[in-house]
């Protein structure tokens, strides 16, 4: 009897350390799936224009004043060409520039700017209006455990996050809008960031015969569908759901599309741009189902309502906010932007109502910015180098500080996340201490 109790006791205990190990690689997996499938944390900047592609900030908490020496700079990195800002996330700063004949994708660490890896691509764009203007002018793309990297000659590179290991790479613009040998890339090269949805990654190629705006699997960068005959722009597609449907709009080269990020299906289009030497570059704006483009060089701007598969008209003129290429932002029904161009210097900045185009005040020769809403504050950063703090008032400008942050042109979206400010010139990338 007590050798059966013993062969017993002996075959529970193994029974029980089988569930033990078999319980703790569960909970290890489950751990892993937990890290691939959680999406940026609050406080991210993980693509153009934050996480939601509205300019809005996360549980940021700004003060209302800055010390008299302007905000902390925390530390600064030395950048080559190029116009693109950082994407930034857990703690690390994804820096795409190019120096020399390479295009350079470097991550840092948000804490003191020190460098965790660096991967260069060969880079072939020569600028064909201004040659020096060669760089990267897309925000990276920071999608879990990859990194999207899309370069001024129309080259998509997916990168691990971890260390920069290649994962694969297409050169859309050969494969695409080659023609007897010849790559058009535009007036500047290829601008807009690539947008991800589920398992798909999806651009305005501006391809030939149907490769106009083309879904790639994100996973090994193969083709998942290729629709419309669409040019390029410089605007960044948004998606947003509306009525229960997913819609991924792109503003193209001569209009407003809305595609079903599914299978590329059109739900919906409208004529927006025109033709000559000019620029669609502003992302479009999606508050609720209401739509808002703009465009400067005659174009105008344009507010429509979203329905499953059409959008109608609310208003449109070109007197409000007609924008070279900053994206506006909303606050309660009205929106904050600039009006004008920075290549013919007439640039003010506008309140702006949503929903009837109304405009609430001006702020003249103000100059070219981007804004960013955060903590219900106002962050701009204009080209000129200066930060202003401001209150978002619809009884006209109220500004709270101003602090100088550069001697240079800063031209690259700003990014703000736990924190820390950052903007770029042709010279460096700067980190400050703006919040909490």
């Amino acid at each position: 009897m007590k050798n059966q109790l013993r062969t017993e006791n002996r075959r529970r205990d193994r029974l029980t350390r089988k569930l033990l190990v078999i319980a703790s690689v569960c909970n290890w997996a489950m751990a892993l799936w937990l890290v691939a499938a959680t999406p940026a944390s609050a406080g991210d900047w993980p693509q153009i224009l934050g996480p939601d592609r509205n300019g809005h900030a996360v549980q940021e908490s700004l003060p209302g004043k800055w010390p008299a020496a302007g905000p902390p700079q925390l530390w600064q990195h030395e950048v080559g060409r190029g116009f693109a800002g950082v994407a930034v996330a857990g703690g690390q700063v994804m820096l795409w520039h190019r120096v020399g004949d390479q295009e350079v994708a470097e991550m840092l660490n948000a804490t003191d700017g020190q460098r965790l890896w660096k991967r260069g691509f060969d880079a072939h764009y020569r600028g064909s209006i201004f040659p020096d203007q060669d760089g990267p002018l897309s925000v990276p793309l920071i999608d879990g455990d990859r990194v999207f990297l899309y370069g001024a000659g129309g080259d998509l590179h997916a990168v691990s996050r971890a260390d920069g290991r290649k994962l694969w790479s297409r050169s859309l613009y050969r494969e695409l809008r080659s023609r007897r040998g010849q790559i058009d890339c535009g007036y500047f090269g290829a601008g807009g960031s690539p947008i991800v949805e589920g398992d798909k990654l999806i651009v305005n190629v501006g391809g030939f015969s149907g490769n106009g705006i083309v879904a790639l699997a994100s996973t090994d960068g193969r083709t998942k569908w290729a629709v419309s005959d669409e040019l390029p722009s410089y605007s960044s597609p948004v998606a947003a759901t509306v009525e229960g449907i997913r819609h991924v709009v792109f503003v193209t080269r001569f209009n407003v599309v809305s595609v079903d990020p599914r299978d590329g299906a059109e739900r919906f289009r409208f004529a927006f741009g025109r033709r000559g030497p000019t620029v669609n570059a502003a992302a479009p704006l999606v508050v609720g189902n209401r739509l808002f483009v703009t465009a400067s060089y005659g174009v105008g701007a344009v507010m429509a309502e979203m329905d499953r598969d059409s959008a109608r008209q609310v208003w449109a003129n070109d007197n409000v906010l007609s924008s070279q290429y900053s994206t506006s932002v909303h606050h309660d029904g009205f929106l904050y932007g600039v009006d004008g161009r920075a290549d013919v210097g007439v640039a003010s900045l506008r309140c702006v109502e949503l929903e009837t185009g109304k405009l609430m005040w001006t702020e003249r020769n103000f100059g070219v910015a981007a804004v960013i809403l955060a903590d219900g504050k106002l962050l701009i950063m204009k080209t000129d180098g200066q930060l202003l703090l401001a209150s978002p008032s619809t009884q006209g400008f109220r500004k709270l500080d101003q602090a100088r942050l550069f001697d240079g042109t800063v031209r690259a979206l700003p990014a703000l996340s736990d924190g820390r400010f950052y903007a770029r010139d042709q010279q460096h990338l700067k980190c400050f201490q703006l919040g909490r």
